[in-house]
């Protein structure tokens, strides 16, 4: 599998990779033409995720300025149509509280505000006429054993001190009795704004608001350099050569080694892995009492994450191998198969027909950038809560490209920074594993 931190680009024009959201898509739906010739633009994004395609169709919109964007493979190919489809108020991995403590209450507010923000530019382009699969609204955080309930009704109390945020207490029989029985969990808190959704379809539905707005998004064509020439940026890919006096990199945790200097060694590629049932009969479902389509996340350091899907097959998420070398190992989704069973024994026979990984991209202080430098702009580092905010961060990228002031908020007035030994950072992640291993078992 292509890892960021050891290839040089991911491919070119690489089809979907075997996953549940590719066979609900037609294929030729995400097709576009490549890029071929010399080219001059103002504006070029690489990467049609959430962010590139964002970025593009608020400067098309909001600042009438036309970028050219390109992709190395399929539209959404990277996180943005592997991940698990969960619209949250979240950015990156800093609780509410460790922002309060840090910079203050003033600011603490201001990323809140923005990260509502994004769920709210989510669900009304969605209103535009995406048809993505939105399942019914509910989010609910479990506690993966009894003493964590106490950290969970502290976090419902703090939101609802600070936000006004009515965030529901649930025992462990009032969430058995009314969503479902994981024998896991030991009650939630449980948010109302929350919801799943087909991911792929997502994107592929901004890819139409896009083309309405002008706008092309040029498949199967990867940036295979990147050099400056004067106030130029000159990007190579296999058939064109593109000039662009502002450069904007979209492409987050699947980001080519060595691609750029202004985020070399700035981000963290972690893999998660995904496996999708087979469809629950409703024997099985009655068994489990699960009656309720709410997306899932319990409070282990080393997450896992579940929603049934609309055809009732459940989809189990959690932490995948250390590179991308392991990542077509077996062992990884035959372990996730194993948690799910031990949180619902009822389903002890029941197998995966979809099991995939995709990288997401982990900042040195756990929240996400939106930066220039040098007329290089990025919107990188969502730890893996970037379904919504990335499209928020899209918009945000759009305003700075076209000169606009931002916030002034940490996500927006400072870059990534570099890792402490950067060839280390593998060996890094190893290391947190096994703490995390130890601290959600005994701590």
């Amino acid at each position: 599998m292509y890892d960021p931190l050891h290839h040089p680009n991911p491919g070119s024009g690489e089809p979907y990779p075997n996953s549940y959201w590719a066979t609900t898509i037609e294929t030729q739906n995400s097709v576009r033409e490549s890029l071929t010739g010399d080219i001059e633009t103002e504006v070029l994004i690489i990467g049609a995720g959430y962010t590139g395609m964002s970025t593009a169709l608020h400067l098309a919109r909001e600042h009438h300025i036309q970028p050219l964007v390109i992709e190395a493979n399929q539209t959404a190919w990277g996180c943005s149509g592997r991940n698990a489809g969960f619209i949250l108020k979240s950015t990156g991995r800093m609780a509410w509280s460790a922002m309060q403590k840090k910079w203050g209450e003033e600011v603490m507010r201001g990323i809140y505000q923005e990260a509502c923000s994004g769920v709210e530019l989510v669900n009304n382009l969605i209103d535009e006429g995406i048809d993505c699969q939105v399942q019914e609204k509910g989010y609910l955080k479990v506690a993966h054993k009894p003493s964590m309930m106490n950290t969970l009704t502290e976090q419902a109390s703090l939101l609802n001190r600070l936000f006004g945020y009515d965030v529901q207490v649930l025992s462990k029989q009032e969430l058995h009795q009314h969503y479902m029985q994981d024998e896991m969990a030991f009650g939630a808190i449980r948010f109302d704004d929350g919801f799943g959704l087909n991911p792929l379809k997502l994107a592929l539905g901004y890819q139409e608001l896009l083309a309405k707005a002008g706008v092309k998004v040029h498949t199967g064509t990867p940036a295979l350099s990147c050099e400056r020439h004067g106030d130029w940026h000159v990007v190579t890919t296999p058939k064109a050569r593109i000039k662009a006096k502002k450069l904007v990199i979209a492409s987050n945790g699947y980001t080519a080694k060595g691609f750029n200097p202004v985020i070399n060694n700035r981000f963290l590629p972690v893999l998660s892995q995904i496996i999708v049932t087979q469809p629950l009969t409703q024997e099985q479902l009655q068994a489990c009492n699960f009656l309720t389509s709410n997306v899932v996340m319990d409070t282990r350091a080393l997450k896992y994450y579940y929603r049934k899907l609309p055809d009732n097959r459940i989809l189990f998420g959690g932490r995948g191998a250390i590179t991308g070398k392991g990542a077509q190992d077996p062992y990884y989704a035959d372990r996730l198969l194993a948690v799910l069973k031990q949180s619902f024994p009822a389903l002890s026979a029941i197998g995966y027909d979809y099991a995939w990984a995709g990288w997401i991209c982990m900042s040195l202080d756990d929240i996400p950038h939106i930066y220039e430098q040098d007329n290089v702009f990025y919107g990188m580092g969502y730890c893996g809560s970037g379904v919504s905010f990335s499209v928020q961060a899209g918009k945000r990228l759009a305003q700075r490209v076209a000169g606009m002031p931002m916030p002034q908020l940490p996500l927006y007035s400072r870059g990534l920074s570099k890792f402490p030994l950067p060839a280390m950072r593998r060996t890094g992640q190893w290391m947190y594993f096994q703490y995390g291993r130890v601290k959600d078992k005994y701590f």
